[in-house]
């Protein structure tokens, strides 16, 4: 792998750790005592992980040349919010003392990821 191909990796790893101390550093000041039924850190690495998956799936099917390329990223979209609401059945599933927090905790970094997802696959297809 190139420069080229690791910036947008390299750069999810430092959206994820920049967001991740601010999200950390935001609940020891708002919520110090509060326990979560989703910890932090496992909404955080299914982010990168569905992030970096299709980042890594559009990469390979743009080499490949696939006329249906976005097609395959919407589909691997639909997969991901499928695979989050399966993350979040626990949320769904039990009572929780914080529902509020618990589901601003997935989706504010949920939509952050998206957001960098959106923008790194519009600068990686214009290239092409």
């Amino acid at each position: 792998m190139n420069q080229s191909t690791l910036a947008p990796y390299l750069k999810l790893l430092a959206l994820a750790a920049v967001l991740m101390g601010v999200h950390y550093y935001i609940l020891s000041v708002v919520m110090p005592d509060a326990e979560f039924l989703i910890s932090i850190w496992s909404i955080y690495l299914f982010n990168i992980v569905a992030v970096a998956s299709i980042l890594g799936i559009v990469g390979y099917y743009s080499q490949k040349k696939n006329p249906r390329i976005f097609y395959i990223f919407l589909v691997y979209t639909v997969v991901k919010m499928l695979l989050a609401i399966v993350f979040l059945l626990p949320l769904f599933l039990n009572e929780s003392a914080h529902e509020t927090a618990e589901i601003f905790n997935f989706f504010g970094p949920y939509f952050a990821f998206l957001t960098y997802e959106v923008f790194a696959l519009y600068k990686f297809l214009k290239n092409l």
